[in-house]
């Protein structure tokens, strides 16, 4: 009698398959419907580097980790939002540009986030003293920019305010990268794709200035529960003149994470190439699989 070798990839699926309830529950309510494509996304993304399949095999508790840490913020493991990296024979999540924007438009605190690389050959000007933003100029058509020299960032809020502009240059980008754990290999985010890597950098940098969805989403929840728990007001108590009563609340539709602009209830933030066993993915990510 002859044994069939289990596949890498079964592997993986059987190690995450025992935990699929518990990510799947871990993720915020705007992914909840979402879960078949934030679990093909995970997987997609093990599938596609064989150094990343290998470590996740050799130390599924550092997968699971990145995983959970990646369905609790709520971001797409295995994109731009959420990088699946190698690190010492064991995965490491690291949390993308998009994932940092992303976290900021969904604390409802601003109306849009600049993020932007500046080349050698790019025009641009920033005086903290006399200017509110920076001016940045490019030519679209003149052909090649040259390299990058730097980074900023900066957000609207909803108010109209203009957040703290944050500067990145090439010292903070060396030193962004010196403190990454994976700079220099070759599955490195920064090797494949040092622009995204610069401008995280920058997005980063911003996130200690704008509220993030963690702890803004806090405070909104405890006015709501403050709010909530004051004494009833009597009734025949006359409104001023000019005073409504608040509407019901309903949320705002969800925001492109890169140009700011109102997206369509389902559209996704992140586009997926998705790279999957139809049959054996399908037959797992609908709970028939091997777990």
């Amino acid at each position: 009698m002859t044994s069939t070798a289990i596949s890498p990839i079964e592997v993986a699926r059987q190690n995450i398959g025992a935990y699929k309830g518990e990510l799947l529950a871990s993720l915020p309510s705007h992914l909840q419907d979402k879960g078949v494509g934030w679990l093909t996304s995970a997987l997609s993304a093990l599938r596609k580097n064989d150094e990343v399949l290998r470590c996740a095999n050799q130390d599924p508790g550092s997968l699971i980790v990145a995983l959970s840490q990646a369905a609790q913020l709520g971001l797409m493991p295995g994109t731009d939002e959420y990088y699946i990296t190698p690190k010492g024979g064991k995965i490491l999540g690291v949390v993308g540009y998009q994932g940092e924007v992303e976290l900021m438009y969904r604390a409802g605190a601003v109306s849009s986030v600049i993020v932007e690389n500046v080349y050698e050959k790019d025009k641009f000007q920033w005086n903290p003293g006399t200017m509110t933003k920076p001016i940045h100029e490019v030519d679209w058509f003149g052909g090649e920019r040259g390299k990058i020299i730097g980074s900023y960032a900066y957000a609207i809020m909803k108010d109209g305010a203009v957040s703290k502009v944050v500067i990145v240059n090439q010292e903070r980008i060396d030193r962004a990268k010196k403190a990454s754990a994976t700079a220099g290999k070759s599955f490195s985010p920064w090797t494949s794709d040092e622009a995204a890597m610069i401008l995280k950098t920058a997005a980063h940098d911003l996130a200690k200035w704008v509220p993030t969805s963690a702890e803004y989403i806090r405070e909104q929840v405890r006015a709501v529960r403050d709010v909530a728990n004051e004494p009833a007001k009597p009734t025949t108590e006359t409104k001023p003149e000019g005073v409504v009563s608040p509407r019901q609340h309903h949320p705002e539709p969800a925001a492109n994470t890169v140009t700011g602009e109102l997206i369509d209830e389902g559209e996704t933030t992140t586009e997926q190439q998705v790279d999957y066993d139809s049959e054996a993915d399908a037959a797992w990510l609908a709970g028939t699989g091997t777990k």
